[in-house]
């Protein structure tokens, strides 16, 4: 009794709703493969707060029916068979089935298709990142691919539509980077050498904050970028406005929407008031 009031204080206390609550602490993602990750998160800490139950249980009730009770010598035991058989039975069991729900997961969260809606090539370097939109030409006399390319004096904002199938391709210049966007709840390593690629799919229209994930040199805080997911609509205007070489501050402002992030700003260089110079 006194264990479940203790845990009805801790959900009543802690504020929670009751999604946050059935969720355990993991972040609501913005993916269909977030919803799949939370899902195994969720039930592999159901079935550790089972075998927790379990195992406290069986403590209990050994303290309680096999306490000291005189002086006399209790009864020897060498082994029980049956017990011995579920105890070695039991985890390997629960071990198959957390491995196959991971399996499964994974697999699912790396598939990738033939066709995606819209292909984005990443580019990491010390210390800013560039996207690219190869299906993209610029109208000009020298056509080139439309890009998006940070710097010190801006964030670069990757533009993105809602419901369409994306596939990244990373690839680095220098070191390892790593490409992280917390609301998609999944990162990947960018690698000079290799080129690494995923797909998703954005659910929610929005500003996302997006960060390199890897220690990559003095710089590493400032490699921040935002995803700004639009309307298919919106974003076909974007990318129009790309193809005459218009800024991307200027081509978001034209689709109505915030020329410039607005969950991350680039970090002051300048250290000549620290270092009073």
């Amino acid at each position: 009794m006194a264990a479940a009031v203790a845990l009805l204080s801790v959900v009543l206390l802690s504020g929670c709703s009751r999604e946050e609550a059935t969720r355990f602490g993991w972040p609501k993602g913005i993916t269909p493969q977030a919803e799949q990750m939370r899902q195994l998160w969720t039930w592999s800490v159901v079935a550790a707060l089972a075998v927790g139950v379990i195992v406290w249980a069986l403590i209990f009730w050994c303290v309680v029916r096999y306490r000291k009770r005189g002086e006399n010598l209790p009864v020897q035991t060498r082994f029980n068979a049956p017990i011995e058989v579920i105890y070695t039975v039991a985890p390997i069991l629960i071990v198959l089935v957390l491995f196959y729900y991971t399996a499964v997961t994974q697999s699912y969260v790396d598939t990738q298709s033939g066709h995606p809606d819209v292909t984005v090539n990443v580019v990491a370097s010390k210390w800013k990142w560039t996207f690219e939109y190869p299906d993209y030409k610029t109208s000009g006399p020298q056509s080139k691919t439309i890009s998006t390319v940070g710097s010190t004096e801006g964030t670069p904002v990757l533009v993105l539509p809602v419901g369409k199938r994306v596939r990244f391709t990373e690839q680095s210049t220098d070191v390892v980077h790593s490409f992280w966007i917390p609301e998609l709840l999944f990162k990947r390593d960018v690698i000079p050498g290799r080129i690494n690629s995923f797909e998703v799919t954005v659910d929610k229209a929005g500003a996302y904050v997006g960060r390199c994930a890897e220690l990559c040199g003095t710089y590493h805080s400032s490699m921040n970028f935002e995803l700004r997911a639009v309307t298919w609509q919106q974003y076909q205007d974007f990318v129009a406005k790309k193809k005459i070489e218009m800024s991307t501050p200027d081509a978001l402002r034209a689709i109505g929407e915030k020329p410039y992030a607005i969950t991350t700003k680039p970090t002051d260089t300048n250290r000549s008031a620290a270092n009073g110079i």
